[in-house]
């Protein structure tokens, strides 16, 4: 498959072999990024939702990011990364979706967007998200 191909399939929204994608609408990224909280769920191996956990989630640029507070070894945070596939809630948007480890050029920008969205709640609260741990421990959530 040429480049062309590859950026006009990328353009339609397809992957490589004519598989679909999703990506957030305009207005899901804002409802979704100006939400104070998210509700988070992995999926169990038999496919069923593990409960939801409640969280902050960040928009930067065209993605949502979410960070555990308690580090890498979280168990929410844990199984989301084996999971790899949950559901999220906020801002009245539901979807369901895919949790991937993100390139590592974006974690300055994370950082940002979470001290820019909760410094409100004091350096001891926005600590937790934007700490060294935090930050190893940052998913891109992926709508499908």
């Amino acid at each position: 498959m040429s480049w062309g191909n590859l950026m006009i399939d990328a353009l339609r929204g397809r992957r490589t072999g004519g598989e679909q994608i999703s990506t957030w609408t305009p207005d899901e990224l804002d409802r979704v990024g100006r939400a104070t909280e998210l509700e988070i769920a992995s999926r169990r191996s038999d496919g069923s939702l593990r409960p939801y956990v409640t969280i902050w989630a960040v928009r930067a640029g065209g993605d949502i990011y979410v960070r555990s507070a308690y580090g890498y070894d979280n168990p929410w945070f844990q199984r989301a990364l084996r999971s790899g596939q949950g559901r999220i809630q906020a801002g009245g948007v539901e979807r369901d979706v895919r949790f991937e480890m993100p390139e590592p050029g974006v974690a300055d920008d994370v950082t940002v967007a979470y001290h820019a969205k909760y410094d409100r709640y004091g350096a001891a609260m926005v600590g937790t998200v934007v700490s060294p741990e935090a930050v190893r421990s940052t998913l891109r959530i992926v709508p499908t």
